[in-house]
């Protein structure tokens, strides 16, 4: 059975309750917290493979909270949300989350997510250990990117981009092989998840995140990691 340690963040307790019950009877460790402030009390104190987190919360609402929990932790995290407009898409994972699940969903659908983003977490590797960009070192084994600004690591699905295109080093990987590899094969033409992440990347394997030296676009096609010679 799973082990895997799932943190349930939403004010509504019927919610709280319907994903705990599921999500216990298959293998997982499970906590809950009501709202943002104490999810990250809860975050502070103990480590978890998974946050679920709704945006729609008194007080410290989602975003802010998802924005809090990536400040400090690489935590997976799924957002929950009632908003099906794009900008709050974007929006979510611009705070850091890694991907979203709109409401009203069922079980099965929401489990699917779960696996699927804990199982792509779990086996994304690249075939070296370390990267090196100009001064800029990342470790694939801590997901630590050092030699820049600052210390930084990697989030579950940065990781799982920058491996993979590391695993293609110098060959274009079009946008829809990217996002079926590394959200699904529902997601093939999800190309603003893409614009987000990349932009994240760049922030902090680029010196200059605006004029990319390594992580560069293919126009109309897709990415490419260029490596030093």
């Amino acid at each position: 059975m799973s082990q895997e340690r799932v943190l349930l963040v939403d004010d509504d307790p019927q919610i709280r309750r319907m994903m705990r019950i599921t999500l216990v009877a298959k293998g997982f460790e499970v906590n809950d917290a009501r709202t943002g402030e104490e999810a990250l009390k809860r975050i502070h104190g103990m480590k978890y493979d998974l946050v679920i987190l709704d945006i729609n919360m008194p007080g410290m609402n989602g975003f802010r909270a998802c924005r809090e929990i990536r400040a400090s932790s690489d935590v997976v995290i799924i957002i929950l949300t009632v908003r099906d407009a794009e900008k709050d898409k974007i929006e979510a994972l611009e705070a850091g989350a890694d991907d979203y699940v709109i409401k009203p969903f069922s079980m099965p659908e929401l489990l699917a997510r779960i696996h699927a983003t804990l199982r792509r977490g779990a086996s994304s590797q690249s075939s070296r250990n370390r990267l090196k960009l100009g001064d800029i070192e990342l470790d694939f084994e801590t997901r630590e990117v050092t030699g820049g600004r600052d210390q930084e690591r990697l989030s579950p699905k940065e990781f799982e981009v920058l491996s993979y295109l590391a695993s293609h080093a110098n060959k274009i990987v079009t946008h829809r092989e990217l996002l079926q590899e590394v959200w699904g094969s529902d997601s093939g033409d999800q190309k603003e998840y893409l614009r987000v992440f990349i932009n994240r990347l760049r922030k902090k394997i680029e010196f200059k995140p605006d004029e990319p030296r390594y992580l560069l676009t293919e126009p109309w096609v897709g990415y490419r990691l260029k490596l030093p010679a």
